[in-house]
């Protein structure tokens, strides 16, 4: 059901003002296509004080930003539980982080679809601002699996351009969620399907490859 609030985004116990604010903001939205007329209405539903929902959240903008955090603390954490997770490489465990995300995000795709087009009005081209919290979060994980890529060498260390990765994988990501909220197909093929093209074109880029031989042969010539 669409309606599945995702595990970790209510790591705070299920009773607890917080979960119970999150939980009746995420059904309002689903039920009414937007979100509530005011903080005021949504406690009043909970009997809780205005001030309470304070506490936590600034804005309902806030809560749009932890639940998309959520979205993909949930899928880092499940990828990671994977038997083979410690094996993989760096290609394999950014895919096995999209693969779930995108599982997740089936679960929820009307409130995904819904976030998302609320925070682009007026703001094509540029990065929801929904999604803050989120591409923070993925750009640091993707800096750590190149890292450890670096180690591995399946990811070329190149110290002008290595630390603007991170941003570029971001704009992977965008391709992806773009891609996923316009693909009809069954149980989302496409998607996987673009998934797995996307990876694989990245680590084609920031793996060794034509461009590294080149400049093994410029720094040899300019050495002699």
């Amino acid at each position: 059901m669409e309606q599945q609030l995702p595990s970790l985004a209510t790591a705070e116990p299920a009773a607890s003002p917080k979960a119970r604010i999150k939980q009746a903001y995420l059904d309002y939205v689903l039920r009414k296509g937007t979100p509530p007329p005011s903080v005021y209405r949504l406690t009043q539903k909970l009997n809780l004080p205005e001030q309470e929902f304070y506490r936590f959240y600034a804005t309902f903008a806030a809560i749009d930003r932890e639940l998309w955090a959520d979205f993909g603390r949930e899928a880092r954490t499940a990828a990671a539980r994977e038997p083979v997770w410690e094996q993989y490489g760096s290609r394999e465990k950014l895919l096995g982080f999209y693969y779930t995300l995108l599982e997740i995000l089936k679960r929820n795709r009307s409130y995904a679809l819904q976030s998302l087009h609320r925070s682009l009005r007026g703001m094509p081209g540029l990065t929801p601002r929904v999604l803050d919290d989120f591409r923070q979060e993925f750009e640091v994980f993707v800096g750590e699996i190149l890292r450890e890529g670096r180690r591995t060498e399946e990811v070329a260390s190149r110290p002008l351009v290595q630390e603007q990765y991170p941003r570029a994988f971001w704009q992977q990501m965008l391709f992806v969620l773009g891609f996923f909220a316009k693909d009809d197909t069954v149980n989302f093929e496409r998607t996987d399907a673009a998934i797995e093209k996307a990876v694989t074109l990245s680590f084609d880029l920031v793996g060794r490859n034509t461009f590294d031989s080149a400049l093994d042969l410029v720094r040899f010539l300019v050495r002699k």
